[in-house]
């Protein structure tokens, strides 16, 4: 049990779930306290911004649909033609025409005006509609609406909401309604009343903003204790307006308990109105029941969602590492072969990938090491087939060159002397299997004084190799076999002198030894089989049976031992044309700086 709890797993899950519950309680306390702040402390304030914002939507609409008005009342050539007497009967037409266009214009100018109509003293009726355009009541001089506009000074009367329009009798659907009477400006003379009828969907939207619950109540009351509009009409015959509250001019707003109810009230400038909004306690302290039943119902489904979450993260975060885990044990028992695979969050994805790369390096690693210890082992083997007694050779050479050289036969006493040094050279590997380049190239020296005595002057050789090179460490016999083929198969054919040039660049972290010859060269297909046939492109799990089943030293076997001893990105690269001659490239790792060269080598 006490194992259970200190994994990783079990840990993170504890650890997510507790910050999570701990979390949804204090947001939890917080959100309820500052519900009941509002609403025992900020209901009111609440309620006065609303019914201020109402007051000031109502202000701008008014004062638009005053405009509407104002405008038409200004157009004198509207005034001009209103009064105008045609004895023509087609300028008549032409008249009410232009009249129809004017009242138009003014109707398109804001999109909630359902219909405009005007109505001369002479019993004219100009009228712009959605639809049955026209068709006035007949007995519209004993209504109400126009008795209160014929009674009017000029100013805007506002005369409400009305179930039907109150000048088209086959106008359907709730408008609500306002004018005033037409004045010819140059003589201050009324020549008839406008009429403009609207969506009341404005007035209801502004009217609805006042609402602080479900069950809230809004009304707009005019002159004479009128209900212009209300937001549930169904409630205005209970509605006791006389015992409402009303602004006075030093008070912009009234807000207060009235029967159970939190009042409320706002008038207007434009207009003699005042707004109500009334809302019921009980709905206030409802608010908070809703939000205790809320809280007590959310927070066990929070508490819940977040212990399955804390499992799924526990698990997500926790399963590479097992994964991982379990994998370390087979790497420990020797297991090189599996490898973990994830998907998880980027560090751990990284780690991951970091530990199998580490698995692939040394599993690739004791791979080298077991073909470079065969290798190596094979490369002894046939240097100890090929001595017949070198002690024996050795001194045999060297008598050979002490008697040439009191003979005066100096060439042939040089050929001898450096037969013996490559001899020696060659045949001891038990010293090392590697070397430096230094001792490379003197060995190469001394080839190069045999191949020309034995050429007699047809091949030229330059050997051009930076001093501070010549301490990095190779396999030995790596650059001979090299050129000894640049001579047996590009140069000695030739029918003119050949050249041979040896020399050292550095690419980046890498060293380049070229030796290049103007030989022969080969054609495609021949340079093809040779980059086919070089050790470093075959599989790894053969290179000890290759290495074994070879005999000498060649291409192959160079870059063979190049790859044992610094890995397979490093060896032999070839480059030859025919006619031309051949390149052959040898990379070798550089040291790192401040590192000496003889550390830079890999040994397996």
């Amino acid at each position: 049990m006490t194992r259970g709890f200190r994994s990783i797993h079990s840990r993170l899950f504890l650890l997510f779930l507790g910050g999570m519950i701990g979390i949804l309680i204090l947001v939890s306390i917080l959100h309820y306290t500052r519900t009941l702040d509002i609403v025992h402390s900020k209901v009111s304030e609440l309620a006065e911004k609303n019914i201020r914002q109402t007051s000031g939507l109502f202000n701008l609409l008014l004062e638009g649909y005053d405009s509407v008005t104002k405008s038409l009342n200004s157009n004198y050539e509207l005034i001009r033609l209103l009064q105008e007497k045609a004895s023509n009967p087609a300028v008549e037409v032409q008249n009410e025409r232009s009249i129809t266009n004017i009242i138009g214009a003014a109707y398109f100018s804001r999109k909630e005006i359902v219909g405009i109509h005007i109505i001369t003293h002479q019993g004219k009726v100009y009228s712009y509609e959605k639809q049955f355009g026209g068709v006035v009541d007949v007995n519209y001089k004993q209504a109400d609406w126009y008795q209160a506009l014929q009674s009017s000074s000029g100013n805007m009367v506002w005369l409400g909401l009305y179930d039907r329009s109150p000048v088209n009798t086959m106008q359907n659907g709730t408008v609500f309604v306002f004018g005033r009477q037409l004045f010819d400006l140059t003589n201050h003379k009324s020549i008839g009343i406008m009429v403009i009828e609207t969506d009341p969907a404005p007035i209801q939207k502004a009217l609805s903003n006042v609402s602080l619950s479900p069950r809230s109540r809004a009304y707009i009351i005019g002159q004479a204790q009128r209900v212009i509009a209300a937001t549930h009409p169904e409630d205005t015959m209970q509605l006791d307006v006389d015992a409402l509250p009303k602004p006075t001019s030093s008070q912009e707003v009234v807000v207060e308990d009235h029967r159970d109810q939190l009042i409320v009230a706002s008038g207007t400038s434009m207009a003699d109105w005042t707004i109500y909004g009334m809302t019921p306690v009980s709905d206030i302290s409802a608010e908070l029941k809703q939000t205790r039943q809320e809280l007590f119902t959310v927070v066990p489904l929070l508490i819940l969602l977040s212990a399955m979450l804390a499992s799924l993260v526990s698990r997500t975060f926790a399963s590479p590492f097992k994964l991982l885990i379990r994998q370390m044990k087979q790497v420990e028992q020797g297991n090189f072969n599996g490898r973990v695979q994830v998907n998880s969050f980027e560090e751990v994805n990284q780690l991951v990938s970091s530990f199998n790369r580490m698995v692939e390096r040394m599993d690739e690693l004791i791979e080298r090491i077991k073909a470079s210890s065969v290798s190596e082992k094979n490369a002894q083997l046939q240097a100890l087939q090929s001595q017949i007694n070198p002690h024996f050779l050795y001194n045999t050479l060297d008598m050979i060159y002490w008697m040439l050289d009191e003979k005066g036969n100096e060439r042939l006493s040089r050929v001898i002397l450096a037969l013996s040094h490559m001899f020696r050279y060659s045949s001891d590997w038990e010293a090392a299997s590697q070397t430096t380049l230094r001792q490379e190239l003197e060995q190469i020296q001394h080839y190069l004084t045999i191949i020309e005595n034995r050429l007699a002057g047809r091949v030229q050789a330059i050997i051009e190799v930076e001093e501070h090179w010549l301490d990095i460490r190779l396999p030995k016999m790596t650059i001979q076999p090299l050129i000894e083929n640049a001579v047996k198969y590009g140069l000695e054919p030739l029918h003119r002198p050949g050249h041979l040039h040896v020399y050292a660049k550095e690419r980046g972290n890498q060293l380049h030894i070229i030796i290049q010859d103007d030989g022969l060269g080969m054609d495609e297909s021949t340079l093809q089989a040779a980059r086919d046939g070089l050790f470093q492109h075959e599989g790894s799990a053969v290179w000890a049976h290759r290495a074994a089943a070879r005999k000498g030293i060649g291409l192959r076997n160079v870059d063979q031992r190049l790859a044992f001893m610094f890995g397979t990105q490093y060896g032999l690269h070839l480059d030859s044309k025919q006619g031309e001659g051949t390149t052959v490239t040898i990379v070798l790792p550089l040291p790192l700086k401040g590192e000496e060269p003889d550390e830079s080598s890999d040994c397996g």
